[in-house]
Formats: C-alpha cells, sequence, structure tokens
C-alpha cells in the first residue's frame, strides 16, 4: 500500500510537470558545484525548452562492503523540467554514473591480498527542485535513488545506492 501511493505521488508529480502550459526553461547554460552525498562541479544545459542535461564531476560518499569508502565519478543526467510558481522548477529524470572507488586500507578476500580499488557503475532516478533568482544565480536540491555496481577482477558488489544534493549555480 505504501508502495503504491508512493508511485501515484511520483506519477502526479510528474504529470503537473509535463502539463505545465507556461513553463519554459529559466536559462540556457549553468555552472556552479553540487554538495551534500556528492561534491562535485555541475553542469547544467538545456538543449530542448523542456529537456535539460546536467554533468556532475566530482566525489560521492559510499558505503561499500561494510566500510566508507569514496568514489571518484562522471554523473551525467538527463530530466525534463517545467515551471511550478514564478521561479520554482520541478523536474524528473534518470541518469547514470561512472566512475572509481578507494579506501585505503587493504583486507584479505578468498585468500587474495588486496584493497578497495574497485570500479563503480550504476543508474539512478533523478529528481527535485530548483529555484531561479532575477540575478544570475539558482539553488537546486535533489534526490537520486538508484542502484550501483562496485566491482574489481575478484568480485562485485550491487547495492541500492541514493543521494542527497544541494546545488549552487552561476547562469548564463
Amino acid at each position: 500500500m505504501k508502495r503504491n501511493c508512493i508511485i501515484i505521488l511520483f506519477v502526479a508529480f510528474f504529470a503537473g510537470i509535463l502539463f505545465e502550459a507556461n513553463a519554459q526553461a529559466p536559462y540556457k547554460h549553468s555552472i556552479g558545484a553540487t554538495l551534500g552525498t556528492t561534491q562535485a562541479v555541475s553542469y547544467k544545459t538545456f538543449p530542448l525548452n523542456h529537456f535539460a542535461i546536467q554533468l556532475d564531476l566530482g566525489t560521492k560518499y559510499c558505503y561499500v562492503y561494510g566500510t566508507h569508502t569514496w568514489s571518484f565519478e562522471l554523473a551525467p543526467n538527463f530530466m525534463y523540467e517545467g515551471r511550478l510558481t514564478k521561479g520554482l522548477y520541478g523536474f524528473v529524470g534518470a541518469g547514470g554514473s561512472i566512475g572509481y572507488n578507494w579506501q585505503p586500507y587493504s583486507y584479505i578476500f578468498y585468500g587474495y591480498h588486496t584493497s578497495y580499488n574497485n570500479g563503480k557503475g550504476g543508474v539512478n532516478g533523478f529528481f527535485g527542485m530548483e529555484y531561479k533568482f532575477n540575478i544570475p544565480l539558482t539553488l537546486q536540491f535533489d534526490f537520486r535513488p538508484g542502484y550501483r555496481c562496485v566491482f574489481n577482477r575478484y568480485f562485485a558488489d550491487h547495492i541500492f545506492d541514493w543521494g542527497l544534493n544541494f546545488g549552487v549555480r552561476y547562469t548564463f
């Protein structure tokens, strides 16, 4: 029941954005920083009126194999963005990530002495809100639930991944 309510709310949110009649892109390009689960340099552009592409390049906090690690990754996200009220925009979409996961400590795994130096890949949902000020500044809050695979030549770990982020960008 709870899962059905979440799905209905997600569909209603998406439909509200989709049918917004007077919505258009709030700007053409923006560059800034994303802070939260991900600390990254962020670039966002609108190649079409409602279609946005956001690229984040930086580090992300991870929990792998029972320890806390960090990863360096590139995360492209593709989204539909529409106006909710004056200055406030909502977006929904999907994306991915590819990168490198490391842990400075070593361990023994099936007789092999190795460390947490792993590849990382994943897919995620992407939704949130963005506020565009009258000056060339935008603030963004997003949630990114997803699936991640961390791997090396000995094993792979498939886990649920998520992120809560706050972004600040200069628009032009």
